[in-house]
């Protein structure tokens, strides 16, 4: 499932919506579609936990009539755990999603680095007051401080390989890859990275709330039987 594009991901559930009998509203004109919108689009080669998407309803089941009905459509590897009301005056997920948290692990035939990881996370975010790298542009090249970026970092070991978390910037304005992160990690190490040598799994999105970071599944209501 991770090497299904966002696109293709969008028109999956566009049928699934259709196959389910979930009563989605329309938008007018020539060409109609359903409304629709993804919070925060995951990229190809990354699994989740925590993906969240926004519709409008002309008329709703219940949300466990409604769970049970998209899941008996849904193939394997995708799975709806939550179905949610929200007020007419709150926003879309797309337009407050503020970061997003990761678990990164390494993949089977890479070489792990005889290190204290948890000593050097300390170190590389704790220690620091920046975290600077030269980012490619549009207009050039600019130097950015992640410092600011990075909510949290991380390190763990399980069977001696290390696993990484972090919760990082995301969203329109800031959006931070955990690439990145990892690559300056690397680089404070002074050792090589290797993009393919991680898997990274995405385990929630947040959205920015007078309250500061908060889930989007905590967001709404359950409706009721």
């Amino acid at each position: 499932m991770k090497f299904v594009g966002h696109l293709d991901m969008m028109r999956y559930f566009q049928k699934c919506m259709r196959r389910a009998e979930i009563d989605i509203a329309y938008s007018a004109g020539f060409s109609p579609h359903q409304i629709m919108s993804f919070a925060a689009p995951l990229g190809v080669g990354i699994t989740s936990d925590g993906e969240y998407l926004d519709i409008e309803v002309n008329s709703t089941k219940s949300s466990a009539k409604a769970i049970k009905a998209l899941n008996e459509v849904m193939v394997e590897g995708i799975e709806i755990t939550s179905y949610r009301r929200l007020s007419d005056t709150d926003k879309k997920a797309m337009s407050i999603v503020a970061a997003a948290e990761y678990e990164i692990r390494m993949k089977d035939g890479y070489e792990v680095l005889p290190v204290d990881y948890e000593a050097k996370a300390e170190a590389f975010f704790d220690q620091q007051e920046s975290i600077e790298i030269t980012k490619k542009t549009k207009k050039g090249e600019k130097t950015i401080d992640l410092k600011k970026l990075i909510y949290d970092f991380q390190i763990s070991t399980e069977e001696k390989r290390p696993v990484f978390y972090m919760k990082v910037s995301a969203g329109s304005a800031e959006n931070l890859k955990p690439e990145l992160v990892l690559s300056a990690f690397y680089r404070f190490l002074d050792e090589a990275f290797h993009p393919l040598a991680f898997q990274m799994h995405r385990l929630d999105v947040y959205g920015e709330t007078e309250d500061g970071l908060v889930s989007l599944g905590d967001m709404g209501e359950e409706l009721p039987a």
